[in-house]
């Protein structure tokens, strides 16, 4: 469930625009609320923290999620993603991901070597050492949205249109792609918030219904907030909406506020 919300949140590969602000900085902190109707499921969290990796200051970024209530009695979640990336060129360093879900688990870590275009992934779980052969400018789960945020054509797509990127994911590299939906005014708990809508391309099968179930609002301003995150899965559907948050690195708009 929370691996939903997560793959929800990569949507936005090439430099940063030095014309626009930075969509993020070090003390950004989201909070979603993931719910089946009006029944919550979960929580979910991001946070960017800052760190050291070959004696360079980077982004640190952290995501968890986790159910509540009765079901973590029959199915307990516990996922932990992050990602360590350059501050310039948004190029990953490192990878964490140790997850729960339902006593299916993983405990990885993987070390990106963007020059040799290669990454070794330790599993601590089975023990074992891979390396693998990577595209230029490949991204992990986690660092792709940030990485994405700032992509400069993310406000300049027209419908149907869409951004393609190369993600390490499950020992294998697989082309990410983002198709842009239109735009919406979305009601939300803070008020009004003006979005775009995107539509991943996720496998068909395993979680989802169609590689389209997966639909994301995304804040218009120069933030990019994810705001709803909306999926439609084999049995049923489940949302994640915006909660609270903190430390954005610029104004979030708001229309109409409540």
């Amino acid at each position: 469930m929370k691996k939903i919300l997560l793959l929800g949140l990569l949507f936005f590969t090439v430099a940063f625009d030095a014309q626009k602000s930075s969509a993020f900085d070090v003390g950004e902190w989201f909070k979603f609320r993931v719910h089946y109707g009006f029944v919550t499921a979960g929580y979910a969290t991001l946070e960017v923290k800052e760190a050291v990796r070959n004696n360079r200051k980077v982004f640190h970024a952290i995501g968890k999620g986790y159910n509540t209530g009765m079901s973590r009695l029959f199915f307990k979640v516990e996922d932990n993603y992050e990602s360590y990336f350059d501050k310039v060129t948004g190029k990953p360093y490192q990878f964490v991901r140790k997850i729960d879900e339902g006593g299916y688990t993983k405990n990885q870590e993987g070390f990106f070597n963007q020059d040799k275009n290669t990454i070794l992934v330790k599993d601590y779980k089975n023990n074992t050492n891979n390396t693998f052969t990577t595209p230029e400018n490949v991204q992990d789960i986690v660092s792709t949205f940030y990485y994405l945020r700032n992509h400069p054509n993310v406000d300049k797509l027209k419908v149907g249109e869409s951004i393609n990127v190369d993600m390490f994911f499950d020992d294998e590299t697989t082309k990410f792609k983002l198709k842009f939906i239109g735009r919406e005014d979305l009601d939300t708990k803070f008020g009004t918030v003006p979005c775009m809508i995107f539509r991943p391309l996720v496998q068909k099968g395993r979680v989802f219904k169609e590689e389209e179930s997966l639909t994301v609002w995304i804040s218009s301003d120069d933030n990019k907030v994810p705001i709803r995150i909306k999926a439609s899965l084999m049995v049923g559907s489940i949302k994640a909406d915006l909660d609270a948050f903190k430390g954005l690195a610029n104004p979030f708009e708001i229309k109409v506020k409540k």
